[in-house]
């Protein structure tokens, strides 16, 4: 009988699936292209397993990586009949374990875990006379890097540096002091933090073998999801509580590896077989999810990469994807809009819709796009645009500005821009100036996290300034903070179903039916601040991610500019190249290219030195060279540079960006200017700063 049953367990898998289910012995590991079914597949295993009388199925640990993974597994596992396994997070599999034997070993209670970080780094950002401004999202995320990587404070400048990490606004010896202080906060509070349990649960594995040989009498089968998503503490704890024992599943998509910044690293799935000799290997190519077309391109968008899994589609045809150009961003967030209310109008669920982009600011325009046609929409992974910490206070500041008559003048940018486009005047350099009072910057800071984040909301901000400012000349600042509150207030209305605003990192592992992938333009896929070859392909496994969200319908789109009536300077994605049809645009830009390579010297096309192609962005023409092209400038010099901002930054109580951005210095490092007038040449110095810097930095050129 129970063989009978565990064969039905069997029927209506695929045979790749039916493989993954029958492997019961040994180490297993299982790439899982998106769309799969790998979780009908692991489930069906472990199910079988204990039909077959295999495993004892309370002695089977499932780990995955979010709370709704474990709790879909634990679902259908009791639909399978296997109620009894243990199917959890990597954290809550160790906080229960470090909680029931913490007392055993060291006596007492474990202590409290704190729910977030930021009070304490707050208090530990004090404690080393750091401004009362600082970000601390982004020491927070540079905190939890360290400590699933086990790095400790000490270490963590040099290993940082190595990993290439980097704030835009404090060294990494700045960090390590707020990371050390942190610590110590944490002890005189008698605290611990998500990571520690992870290391608490390891210490007491590896230095109590009393509690090793319980946690292993316990589980005696293991089954992680999601492994291109472990790190190094993660990984460690999984050893440990294998022991010798290889009754090991793993399973994950090296395709879906978008977590790196965070530590991760698909390298324990890649490297499985070398850490298990004889690891079976068994790959998941079928997708059940989305059409044949949505598959070919997602194909298209990954491309030829290291260990890829080809999707092939399983379902019938369905509609061409659709990629999409529009003027501006305002236009392509009204055409999705509209979009999204005709297919409402159709009887499409909202439910059933995404919006998905790269960073949380871009919502901002489909939040009012949607609530204009009264389409309600949810977001997931941020605070809707005017509920962000950092907009609400710029809106009271705006507001305070505006009633009081006084603008602050002094924090307004009085150079002209890189194209000598003179100062605003009216409404959008009233915002500016209060923006540039809250660490506004007419270029973003290099790198991601919050900071960047930040500046993305301000921008957006002003954008909207600037887009009001446009369409109804003469408007002035009370005005603008009316249109604000109406906006604001149209957007808090409470939604039941909406259509979803996610981000493309928050989108993962969820799908809809109709999918909308929005901002697709070079600087945001890939995000300018993506400056390594790892980086980049990263930001095309990202993009890879977001294209297999939809199961029926997916339109790609970017925008040609940033605001209404802007020169049209940006081009589609590189990532897109293979994928989507050539347009009219296409022929327009290479033609551009091609009379840019015609011109005699003097044109104004700013061209790589080393390569000749145009340059596209602020940061390629700053350097001089196309970011695929290698740096040639004096690596002592530049950090001689850095050095030197730092001080600098700290003696003005600024970020370190306010004083010159990353690649500024980089410009200098490799021109190397000799006097105030090569100087002031190079992009993003103008006259005011030329006033303030020149001599340090021409002393720092001559002395290297």
């Amino acid at each position: 009988m129970q063989t009978s049953q565990a064969e039905q367990l069997l029927e209506g898998l695929d045979p790749e699936q039916r493989e993954v289910a029958t492997s019961l012995s040994g180490p297993l590991c299982v790439l899982a292209g998106a769309g799969t079914g790998k979780t009908r597949a692991i489930t069906h295993r472990i199910a079988y397993a204990a039909r077959t009388g295999t495993v004892d199925p309370a002695r089977v640990l499932a780990v995955t990586f979010t709370t709704r993974a474990a709790g879909e597994m634990r679902g259908r596992l009791g639909q399978l009949g296997v109620p009894n396994v243990q199917a959890r997070t990597f954290h809550s599999a160790a906080l229960r374990q470090a909680r029931f034997f913490w007392p055993k070993v060291y006596g007492g209670q474990l202590p409290d875990l704190v729910q977030s970080k930021l009070g304490l780094l707050a208090e530990a950002a004090s404690r080393c006379r750091l401004p009362r401004h600082v970000e601390l999202k982004d020491f927070a995320s540079e905190v939890e890097w360290a400590k699933v990587s086990n790095v400790r404070p000490d270490d963590y400048a040099a290993l940082a540096d190595k990993a290439g990490r980097a704030l835009a606004a404090h060294d990494l010896d700045t960090v390590a002091r707020v990371f050390g202080a942190y610590e110590q906060v944490k002890r005189d509070r008698g605290r611990i933090d998500m990571e520690d349990v992870l290391l608490c649960a390891a210490a007491l594995l590896a230095e109590d073998d009393r509690v090793a040989a319980q946690v292993r009498r316990q589980y005696a089968w293991f089954v992680v999801d999601e492994f291109q998503d472990v790190n190094a503490i993660q990984r460690a704890l999984l050893d440990l509580w294998l022991g010798e024992r290889d009754q090991l599943c793993v399973v994950g998509d090296p395709a879906q590896t978008i977590y790196s910044f965070a530590g991760a690293s698909a390298d324990h799935l890649m490297g499985f077989s070398r850490r298990h000799p004889g690891a079976k290997v068994v790959r998941l190519v079928r997708n059940y999810r989305s059409s044949p077309q949505i598959v070919e391109a997602a194909n298209r968008v990954l491309g030829t990469s290291r260990d890829r899994v080809v999707l092939q589609a399983q379902r019938g045809p369905g509609p061409e994807v659709t990629y999409a150009e529009y003027s501006d961003e305002v236009d392509e967030a009204e055409s999705v809009a509209a979009e999204i209310a005709k297919a409402r109008d159709n009887g499409v669920s909202l439910r059933d819709v995404a919006v998905l982009f790269r960073i949380n600011a871009q919502s901002e325009a489909f939040e009012e796009a949607l609530a204009a046609r009264s389409v309600p929409c949810v977001l997931r992974g941020a605070d809707r645009f005017f509920e962000r910490p950092e907009v609400r206070q710029a809106v009271t500041l705006l507001r305070g500005a505006a009633r009081s008559g006084e603008v602050p003048s002094e924090a307004s940018d009085t150079e002209p821009d890189e194209a000598g486009v003179a100062p605003e005047s009216g409404l959008v350099a009233d915002v500016t100036a209060v923006l540039s009072g809250q660490g506004w910057s007419p270029e973003p800071p290099t790198g991601g996290g919050a900071g960047r984040a930040r500046w993305e909301s301000l921008d957006a901000l002003r954008a909207l300034a600037a887009d009001l400012a446009h369409a109804q000349p003469g408007m002035g600042l009370n005005a603008f903070v009316d249109e604000v509150d109406r906006r604001a207030a149209a957007q808090h209305a409470p939604v039941a179903d909406g259509v979803t605003l996610a981000s493309m990192h928050s989108a993962k592992g969820l799908e809809w039916s109709m999918v909308f992938v929005a901002g697709v333009h070079e600087g945001t896929v890939p995000i300018v601040y993506a400056d390594t070859p790892a980086a980049v392909e990263e930001e095309r496994r990202l993009l890879y991610v977001a294209t297999t969200r939809a199961r029926d319908r997916l339109q790609v789109s970017w925008s040609l500019a940033r605001n209404p009536g802007s020169r049209p300077s940006r081009k589609p994605s590189r990532f897109l190249d293979a994928a989507r049809p050539r347009t009219p645009a296409d022929a327009a830009r290479a033609g551009g290219r091609a009379a840019g390579r015609r011109r005699v010297r003097g044109a104004k096309v700013a061209r790589c030195r080393v390569c000749d192609r145009a340059l596209q962005d602020a940061v390629e023409r700053k350097t001089g060279r196309c970011a695929q092209c290698p740096a040639d400038y004096d690596e002592q010099l530049f950090d001689q540079l850095r050095a030197w901002r730092t001080e600098q930054a700290q003696r003005e109580q600024v970020p370190a960006y306010c004083v010159f951005t990353d690649a500024t210095l980089t410009a200098i490092a490799e021109r190397r200017p000799d006097d105030p007038e090569a100087l002031v040449k190079i992009p993003g110095i103008g006259r005011v700063k030329l006033d303030k810097y020149a001599e340090a930095v021409l002393r720092i050129c001559a002395d290297a």
